[in-house]
């Protein structure tokens, strides 16, 4: 495929960049959020995290920021707020599995009032980490209908690989490309039948995440794609329409583990810009879609409450009640909550 002007300047900035990056070495930490230290106040009756000696790890916990440069051609990401739609942020539609899930996932609301079912392709079930492609896309798509554009009215986003690999903080090495190749693949063969609304449509038939793919433009050097398109599903399309999405951290993308991931995206449901959320472990591991044994999810919950590593909340776990909660990491909003009686820690502390 011919390669146009204007692709062939975004693929020379990106050798530039990688270029310069490389010249760097290390670079910085951007973000100051997570490790932050604990608000004052934590509830006595919660059991409290392990020392962080006795985490047994050889690497950082979280992803190293890889991009410094924040210069696109075409948007520059950056410069847009990250979002999630609220669907999938409440659904365990995507697996927490690092191998292939050829497991069907039916799940309920606890109200009995919403039920789904996840049927993947032969190549398994989507996983987290495809779910980037998705946040991406509807980053893009809600910021053009933030600004009335014309073009936002169509299902079909067309996005530079380079572009979206930064963006997710990922290497732009060529493994990462195929990687994209295969979730793409995740995302078109893993199947939904769901009686949840999006923009208060109810659909209720088989559908995938995404229609279609395709990859519109390739390097003439090595074949590597440049820029590809993507059809949204409508069920999808019509929650980033009706704005049914939040916003999400940039810290995101540099939680190493997918159940670090469900969880963020948990408390950014429920929690939000509340002072806590808890709720009981057996209900949060049918919401994390977890396939381990709850004695197991127990430990890894603990595990992850010493690590500490979840953007905007702390995460703490209560052996008496065998309940977790969210609380957020803002310790000036913490304190005005309490101080108004309204917080659930407050009930904790003094009930």
């Amino acid at each position: 495929m011919k390669n146009s002007k204007a692709m062939e300047n975004i693929q020379a900035r990106a050798n530039a960049a990688l270029a310069a990056q490389a010249a760097r070495g290390e670079q910085s930490d951007l973000f100051g959020d997570v490790g932050a230290a604990p608000p004052v106040g934590e509830p006595a009756d919660i059991e409290p995290a392990p020392t962080r000696g006795r985490i047994k790890a050889k690497r950082e916990r979280l992803l190293p920021v890889r991009h410094v440069e924040r210069d696109f051609f075409l948007c520059d990401m950056f410069d847009y707020a990250m979002k999630d739609d609220g669907a999938s942020m409440e659904a365990p539609i995507f697996t927490l599995a690092t191998r292939p899930d050829l497991t069907v996932w039916n799940w309920q609301s606890k109200d009995g009032n919403r039920s789904l079912t996840v049927t993947p392709s032969v190549l398994g079930r989507a996983t987290m980490f495809d779910k980037d492609v998705l946040i991406y896309i509807v980053s893009q798509m809600t910021e053009a209908l933030n600004c009335d554009r014309e073009d936002a009215k169509n299902r079909t986003v067309r996005f530079i690989v380079y572009d979206y690999l930064v963006s997710t903080n990922k290497p732009t090495g060529g493994a990462e490309y195929k990687r994209l190749e295969s979730s793409l693949e995740r995302l078109r063969g893993t199947s939904i039948k769901t009686d949840i609304k999006t923009g208060g449509v109810r659909v209720k038939e088989g559908f995938g995440l995404i229609d279609s793919w395709a990859i519109v433009e390739k390097s003439p050097e090595d074949e590597r794609m440049i820029a590809v398109e993507v059809t949204l599903s409508k069920w999808l399309f019509n929650a980033v329409h009706a704005h049914e999405v939040l916003t999400i951290h940039r810290n995101y993308f540099r939680l190493r583990k997918p159940l670090e991931r469900r969880l963020y995206e948990l408390a950014r449901k429920h929690c939000g810009s509340q002072s806590s959320w808890s709720i009981g472990l057996e209900l949060l591991r049918e919401k994390c879609s977890a396939n381990s044994h709850l004695r197991s999810f127990r430990s890894q919950i603990k595990e992850l409450c010493a690590a500490d590593t979840l953007p905007e909340y702390r995460m703490t776990y209560c052996s008496e009640k065998d309940q977790v909660t969210f609380y957020i990491r803002d310790a000036k909003k913490l304190i005005a909550a309490v101080a108004s009686g309204k917080s659930p820690l407050l009930e904790k502390k003094f009930g």
